[in-house]
């Protein structure tokens, strides 16, 4: 993926400079299947339910950005910022030639450890998330790594880890942006107001059931800042695509959980199985349209 020497978008927050971490919950420890569904798209307000008790007994005081970063934490500033601006840039067209309407992008915390939300105090562990109160994505970059390490997503597994880094695997930590960034595309357009009223009347399967459909558009959401983003700056390199449906197939609920437990309970899901989540990136990648990206109303 060909990204740097383009513009950094100025919609970044650096909360990554000291201050408190991660109250003692490690990633390192956790099973790889949890760590992928925490990665991609898991729901804030769950899993704050879960962090709660933990969550209020830990230091919550914010945090500013880093006084003297290594050269690697300002590549992975520059990497984020670049990938945002993309999205920036893929929506304002789309808002105006699609919708007839103005695009307002959202607001993108980098942070380490734990960092307060609109939607409440958030840990390292959770990973990458969107919170519809304050428009706003959260990322710890240390997810960068995790990724590469613990489910092998970008660079070959006969690598040295020094190899690994190098390449990085950044188009699918760019897709992951992406799909944050699509959860808040669904909040100005509306759908998740309608989304979350859906669930609190329906049953637990059928609550399931929505946040697949909503998950999945949000990837399909991704695909289309592929779409434009390369017809704009032939940014993609050979295997880029292949790396995302990598990543697109680790973090599907019949992987993640046939791969923790060895058992795979389809109305438990809530993110969409591996070939969904390949099916609807590709959608979005191919037509570029986000009337093409109906998940609801569409057999999936």
């Amino acid at each position: 993926m060909r990204w740097k020497g383009r513009r950094v978008s100025s919609n970044v927050e650096d909360r990554r400079g000291g201050g408190a971490k991660a109250g003692g919950i490690s990633i390192v420890g956790l099973v790889v299947a949890f760590v992928a569904w925490k990665f991609f798209g898991v729901d804030p307000q769950q899993a704050y339910q879960a962090t709660k008790q933990v969550t209020q007994q830990t230091s919550t005081a914010e945090v500013k950005g880093l006084d003297n970063p290594t050269p690697e934490q300002q590549e992975a500033m520059d990497f984020v910022g670049t990938v945002l601006a993309d999205t920036e840039d893929t929506w304002s067209e789309i808002f105006k030639t699609q919708l007839n309407a103005q695009y307002q992008p959202p607001k993108l915390v980098m942070f380490s450890g734990t960092v307060n939300s609109g939607c409440g105090t958030a840990q390292s562990a959770m990973g990458p998330f969107y919170c519809p109160s304050d428009q706003k994505v959260y990322i710890d970059t240390a997810f960068f790594k995790d990724m590469r390490t613990q489910m092998g997503i970008g660079g070959e597994q006969n690598q040295t880890e020094l190899q690994r880094q190098d390449q990085a695997g950044d188009f699918a930590q760019a897709y992951v942006v992406a799909h944050e960034v699509g959860h808040h595309i669904q909040t100005l357009l509306g759908i998740s107001e309608q989304v979350h009223k859906a669930r609190s009347q329906a049953s637990k399967a059928q609550g399931n059931q929505l946040s697949v459909m909503q998950e999945l558009q949000a990837d399909c959401f991704a695909g289309i800042w592929a779409n434009h983003t390369q017809q704009r700056t032939q940014f993609l390199e050979q295997g880029d695509i292949e790396e995302a449906m990598d990543a697109a197939h680790k973090i599907g609920d019949d992987y993640l959980q046939k791969s923790a437990t060895g058992q795979v309970v389809p109305d438990s899901f809530t993110h969409g199985t591996s070939a969904q989540r390949m099916k609807w990136f590709q959608v979005g990648l191919k037509s570029g349209k986000i009337d093409s990206c109906d998940t609801f109303n569409n057999p999936i």
